[in-house]
C-alpha cells in the first residue's frame, strides 16, 4: 500500500491511496465467501454456489462494495499513521479505481487538527489571590448551615414573605381561555427560589391563607411554548398553606448537632480552617484557568467548528447528567428557563469554542516540552479513579480500553502535566 497525504487548507488535506491489485483479489474472495452465503441459485444448496457460476450468473461487479467496504477502513487507518495526521471528522472519501485484476485507489478528504503556534507561555503573570478568611465570611457560612437546618412550621396566621415555602392551586389564562400546562394544585412553591416566570412568586408574597389573587404576568419572549412567549397572562391563584423556617440559635448545642465539636468555638476554628483549605484550593484552580487562558491568548490557531460542534455536544451532556442528579431532566429545564435546545447550544458555544482553544494550545505545549506520559501514571491514574468510582483499576483499565478511552486518560493526564508547566513557570503580578 502506497499513501500520499497534501494539504490543500489549514485544516484540511487529501489522503491518496493505492492498494496492490493482490490485496483486491483476496478482498474479493472474502466478499464472496459472506455474499454467497445468502444468494439463491436453483440446483445449488445456499452457499455451495462454486465462484464461477456466481460470477457468471450475478457478475464479478457484485462483489466489489463488499469488498471495498473489506479494504477501506483498514487502509484508510493505516494511510492516516503514516501520513501522522490527527482527524477530527469523517472523511469524505472517493473511489477512484477498483476492479479485478487492478490496483484499488481512492482518495479521501480528511479534516485534521490545526496547526498552533504558540505564543510567550513561561514567564506569565497572574495576580495571587488572597486566602484568607473574613469574619464576614464565617458568618456568611454559619448562617447558611442555619438554613440548611432550619424547622419548617406551619404558620397559622399573616402572609407569605419571601423565603417562605409554600402550597398553592393555580390555573393560567391567555386572553380569557386556560391554556395547556398552566394548571396545578396542591404546588409546593419557595417564594423567591424563581421557579416560576419572573414576577409571580412576587406576586404571591403578601397573600394570606386561603386568600385568592389574580396574578398578571407575561412570558418571556424566548419561551419554549411558541403561543406562550412573549405573551401577558393571568394565573388565579389560591394559597393553601404557608411553611415559614425556623432558624436553631447559633450555639453550644447548635455546634453538638451539626459536628463533632462540643462548643461552638471550637466548630467556628475547624470552619475557618477547612474554608482557608478551600480557598486556597480555588485561589489554585483560578491560578490555573487564567494562566491557560493566557497561554492561549497568545497563541495563533484557527478552532475548526467540528471541534466546537463535538464540545458543545459534551456540555449538553454533562448539563444533562447535572440536572438528572438533581431530579431534573433537559424538557424539564427547557420549561422552567424558557429556552429550547437550539438556545442552549447557541448559549454553550462560546465557552465549548474558548475549551477546544485552550485543550490545542495545551496539546501543543506538551510536544513543545517533550512531554511523556509513563505506563505507571497511567495505572496510578487508575488506582485513583478506583477509589472514587469503588471498582478496581483493572476494571476501569477494561472500561477505558472496550470504550476507546484509554488513549484519552493518557492525552488528559499530558495535559495536566502542560498546565502544572505554566503555573512552575509562572509568576506574581
Amino acid at each position: 500500500m502506497t499513501a500520499k497525504w497534501e494539504k490543500i487548507e489549514k485544516n484540511l488535506g487529501v489522503l491518496s491511496v493505492e492498494i496492490d491489485a493482490e490485496q483486491v483479489s483476496l478482498a474479493l474472495d472474502k466478499a464472496f465467501r459472506k455474499v454467497v452465503q445468502k444468494v439463491n441459485v436453483p440446483g445449488f444448496r445456499k452457499g455451495k454456489v462454486p465462484r464461477s457460476i456466481f460470477e457468471a450468473r450475478f457478475g464479478i461487479e457484485s462483489l466489489y462494495q463488499d469488498a471495498i467496504d473489506i479494504l477501506l477502513p483498514e487502509a484508510y487507518t493505516k494511510a492516516v499513521d503514516e501520513a501522522g495526521i490527527e482527524p477530527i471528522d469523517r472523511p469524505d472519501v472517493d473511489v477512484e479505481q477498483f476492479a479485478k485484476g487492478q490496483t484499488f485507489k481512492f482518495t479521501a478528504k480528511v479534516p485534521v487538527k490545526p496547526e498552533v503556534k504558540l505564543g510567550e507561555y513561561k514567564g506569565l503573570e497572574v495576580e495571587a489571590a488572597d486566602t484568607t478568611v473574613s469574619e464576614e465570611e464565617i458568618t456568611a457560612e454559619l448562617d447558611r448551615l442555619q438554613q440548611r437546618h432550619a424547622e419548617l412550621v406551619v404558620v397559622d396566621e399573616g402572609a407569605a414573605q419571601l423565603g417562605d415555602h409554600t402550597v398553592i392551586d393555580f390555573e393560567g389564562f391567555l386572553d380569557g381561555v386556560p391554556f395547556e400546562g398552566g394548571k396545578g394544585e396542591q404546588y409546593n412553591l419557595e417564594l423567591g427560589s424563581g421557579s416560576f416566570i419572573p414576577g409571580f412568586e412576587d406576586q404571591v408574597v403578601g397573600l394570606n391563607i386561603a386568600e385568592e389573587k389574580d396574578i398578571n404576568v407575561t412570558f418571556p419572549e424566548n419561551y419554549q411554548a411558541e403561543n406562550l412567549a412573549g405573551k401577558a397572562v393571568v394565573f388565579k391563584v389560591k394559597l393553601l398553606e404557608i411553611k415559614r423556617k425556623n432558624l436553631p440559635e447559633l450555639d453550644d448545642e447548635f455546634a453538638k448537632d451539626v459536628s463533632e465539636f462540643d462548643t461552638l468555638d471550637e466548630y467556628k476554628a475547624d470552619l475557618t480552617s477547612k474554608m482557608q483549605d478551600r480557598k486556597a484550593k480555588d485561589a489554585e484552580s483560578a491560578r490555573e484557568n487564567a494562566l491557560v487562558d493566557k497561554a492561549s491568548e497568545a497563541a495563533e490557531l484557527e478552532v475548526p467548528e467540528v471541534l466546537i460542534s463535538n464540545e458543545v455536544e459534551n456540555m449538553l451532556k454533562d448539563f444533562e447528567n447535572r440536572l438528572r442528579s438533581q431530579g431534573m431532566n433537559l424538557d424539564m429545564y427547557y420549561q422552567f428557563s424558557g429556552q429550547d435546545e437550539a438556545a442552549l447550544k447557541e448559549q454553550m458555544n462560546g465557552d465549548a469554542k474558548q475549551r477546544v482553544r485552550n485543550n490545542l494550545v495545551l496539546e501543543e505545549i506538551a510536544k513543545a516540552e517533550g512531554l511523556e506520559v509513563s505506563e505507571a501514571e497511567i495505572e496510578e491514574e487508575l488506582e485513583n479513579l478506583s477509589k472514587l468510582y469503588n471498582r478496581t483499576a483493572d476494571e476501569l483499565r477494561g472500561i477505558f480500553a472496550a470504550n476507546g478511552y484509554l488513549d484519552n486518560l493518557g492525552a488528559d493526564l499530558k495535559v495536566r502535566k502542560a498546565i502544572k508547566v505554566l503555573v512552575d513557570n509562572s509568576k506574581n503580578a
